[in-house]
């Protein structure tokens, strides 16, 4: 499974447009080779690099195992989104204090639809995912907010 960026490659600079500096919407994603036992798909956006920790930046489960494509600023259709690291629903981008900051774009394959509700945490998707996995996929990009 494979999970890729029109807008930028994979180790590379995420336009600001996709960031807290420009339009901070969800750049366009691009998913291949997913598998044939596959009833949904999750995406979880992450940054490691925060100065309090993991800071998560986008979930959303229940895409459709068909889409070959999350289209720049939309959800796809039937998907749900969980809280990020603001405690809203949605994407927010890159928006880093200081420094270069990478952002993992992760992307699992699972065996089943998820029963959650849209004020779930990364922490229990993980958990409601656990055992549900049949293949993942990891892209990283990467950010450095100019003063």
């Amino acid at each position: 499974m494979k999970i890729t960026s029109r807008a930028f490659k994979h180790n590379d600079s995420i336009p600001a447009k996709y960031t807290c500096d420009g339009e901070n919407i969800n750049p366009p994603l691009q998913i291949s080779e997913v598998p044939l036992a596959t009833k949904s798909l999750a995406l979880i956006i992450d940054d490691p690099d925060a100065p309090k920790g993991t800071w998560v930046h986008w979930t959303i489960w229940n895409i459709d195992p068909k889409t070959a494509e999350i289209l720049e600023n939309s959800v796809p259709a039937g998907a749900m989104q969980g809280l990020t690291s603001w405690e809203n629903n949605g994407y927010g981008g890159p928006c880093p204090p200081s420094g270069t900051h990478r952002y993992f774009f992760k992307l699992y394959a699972l065996d089943m639809k998820l029963e959650l509700k849209a004020d779930t945490k990364v922490q229990d998707l993980e958990e409601a995912m656990e055992w549900h996995q049949l293949a993942s996929a990891e892209f990283i990009g990467l950010y450095n907010r100019a003063k």
